[in-house]
């Protein structure tokens, strides 16, 4: 019988935010998947636990995951970890995932810490619906290329970033958004020095050419705002010469249509005038 795939949150920054599922279940698998064994044997001895661990990350995902699988398919349980958060979120689990799910092995999350779902509650922005757009790309072209995509994105929209690459991030956001857009800087989150700044995208630029950024970011960027609706024009005529076949006045009909319908009233007059002398 094939073992179980966990995926185990583990702390963004304050290692009490470790869940005592997220604890039991380090302790009772048979090994650990870590993204960096030197980061997780921290938090092991924290915990007061020993297990057996492998790597698990971007530059070796190809060959370590299936040795995994392997494991897997062959009766072990196996915990996998990241150095923060969750596992398979922006990050190469994602993959071991899919392999799981296409070789039939069960795989089960444990909710827990998320630096994306933090960021986005504390921002003030609208929750409902966002889209997360994980690390944008290093090349100034592609960054563009991918916000420009993003343009008429009316969702809440949430970015990881590092600090070397913030200030670039920050001026592409004002030539693609507009330095009024507003804006969430969210930064070392859980941690001690964790700040949350609700400006715009303008005034992010500002404080970060004067300060040099420092620590982990989490971008929380309002969306577009909807777009009015253009006048129904041909609409408000045609509710007008209704209303003037009920028996309304000319001026009274074209001021009754033109509110319903969100159209210019004097407009709408000399439209109705002129049709009704042809």
């Amino acid at each position: 019988m094939a073992g179980k795939l966990y995926l185990v949150p583990t702390p963004i920054g304050n290692l009490g935010d470790i869940s005592r599922r997220a604890a039991q279940t380090l302790e009772a698998a048979d090994f650990i998947a870590a993204e960096d064994t030197r980061v997780t044997v921290k938090l092991l001895n924290h915990l007061g636990i020993k297990k057996p661990m492998v790597a698990y990350h971007r530059h070796n995902c190809e060959t370590a995951g299936p040795a995994i699988l392997r494991r897997l398919e062959a009766g072990e349980s196996c915990a996998l970890v990241t150095d923060a958060g969750t596992p398979a979120i922006s990050d190469p689990g994602e993959d071991m995932v899919a392999l799981c799910a296409a070789a039939g092995v069960e795989v089960e999350a444990i909710p827990g810490p998320c630096a994306l779902v933090v960021a986005l509650s504390a921002s003030g922005l609208p929750t409902a619906r966002f889209t997360f757009e994980g690390f944008l790309p290093l090349n100034k072209k592609n960054r563009r290329a991918r916000l420009e995509a993003l343009a008429d994105e009316e969702r809440t929209m949430v970015f990881y970033e590092a600090p070397h690459k913030l200030r670039a991030t920050l001026d592409d956001l004002a030539e693609v958004f507009g330095p009024d857009r507003p804006l969430a800087v969210c930064r070392e989150l859980t941690k001690l020095h964790e700040e949350v700044l609700r400006l715009t995208v303008g005034q992010a630029q500002a404080r970060y050419a004067a300060q040099e950024p420092r620590g982990e970011f989490v971008l929380v960027a309002a969306g577009r705002p909807p777009r009015a609706e253009a006048p129904d024009g041909d609409g408000a005529l045609a509710r007008a010469q209704a209303l003037r076949r009920e028996g309304m006045a000319l001026k009274a009909a074209a001021a009754q249509a033109a509110e319903e319908f969100g159209v210019k009233k004097r407009q709408l007059y000399n439209q109705m005038l002129e049709r009704e002398e042809t």
